[in-house]
């Protein structure tokens, strides 16, 4: 995933509800020793984007839990994105909390000390560099094209002329309007000259086809969500082959109140580890599956 920086949406900032967590009465010298101070983290990330990051309806809230009452405990959400926040937790000794505002207010940046990091498979990219930091990337997917089932098209250039749909502020957006991704994204194949249509997130596009809305034919998105939607029978398939792959990293704020460089480093020994003994591996085939529902690796570097 994911999507870029939008200005405009700076000016959300000032209407998230979820509670402020940087510096706040904190006696601690840097946003590491804040989140081991309060016995928690808290991760913003998206609850629309399975199999990355979704709302579990099938478990509660539980009594004890460390998380502020306007976030969410992991218990609350599930996911590939989710397991990989856990497992930042763990490895610092605390909680695991959920936070979900909008996707172009976490690529703004100037998060106020909202929440200390965003594992929400954010795509890095020159743009994002400028106000956030980026840990080592923990997978790489490839960005694809969908359309409906019953369309008729061989390959993406079959597609010009026709409307698209991409989440709004995403690299899948970028590209569609022939924006630059920059040297990390080598773009595979050019867009073809098509009308675009930006929904909320990436997993909105889909779901409106299911839903039966006709003024596009396809969309653009992480080949991991496509294979979901076609696990989840929705009436789509595939185009052409990947357009570019990206890699993906949580991110930081630079302009956090208190210094980030020691959980960043965290972070990046973490990711390190576990993409050295496999657990990276693991968690990838268990959320991310083929058509035949055969698990697939997407940590290494394409």
């Amino acid at each position: 995933m994911k999507k870029l920086f939008v200005l405009s949406s700076l000016v959300a900032v000032a209407a998230m509800v979820v509670s402020a967590c940087g510096g706040g009465g904190s006696q601690a010298s840097d946003l590491l020793g804040a989140i081991k101070e309060r016995g928690y983290i808290l991760v913003s990330t998206d609850p629309n984007y399975a199999p990355q990051s979704f709302l579990n309806t099938e478990s509660s809230r539980p009594a004890d839990t460390k998380c502020p009452g306007d976030a969410l405990s992991t218990a609350e959400m599930a996911g590939f994105d989710v397991d990989v926040a856990i497992a930042i937790g763990d490895a610092l000794g605390v909680e695991t909390c959920f936070a979900t505002p909008g996707w172009d207010t976490i690529t703004a940046g100037s998060w106020v000390d909202k929440w200390d990091v965003s594992v929400g498979s954010m795509t890095v990219t020159p743009d994002r560099r400028e106000i956030l930091d980026f840990s080592v990337p923990y997978y790489y997917t490839p960005a694809a094209v969908a359309v409906r089932a019953d369309a008729d098209f061989g390959s993406i250039a079959d597609l010009a002329g026709e409307t698209l749909c991409a989440g709004t502020s995403t690299t899948y957006e970028t590209w569609l309007n022939g924006g630059d991704l920059g040297a990390e994204i080598p773009v595979l194949a050019p867009a073809p000259a098509v009308t675009v249509i930006t929904l909320d997130t990436d997993q909105d596009c889909p779901q409106s086809i299911k839903d039966g809305r006709e003024d596009f034919i396809g969309y653009v998105t992480s080949a991991t969500v496509i294979y979901a939607n076609l696990i989840e029978d929705f009436p789509v398939k595939f185009v052409g082959t990947p357009v570019f792959y990206e890699p993906l990293a949580a991110a930081f704020d630079k302009s956090s109140t208190l210094p980030t460089g020691t959980l960043v480093a965290e972070v990046d020994k973490l990711f390190t580890q576990m993409h050295s003994d496999g657990s990276l591996t693991a968690l990838s085939e268990n959320w991310f599956k083929d058509q035949d529902g055969n698990g697939i690796d997407y940590t290494k570097a394409q």
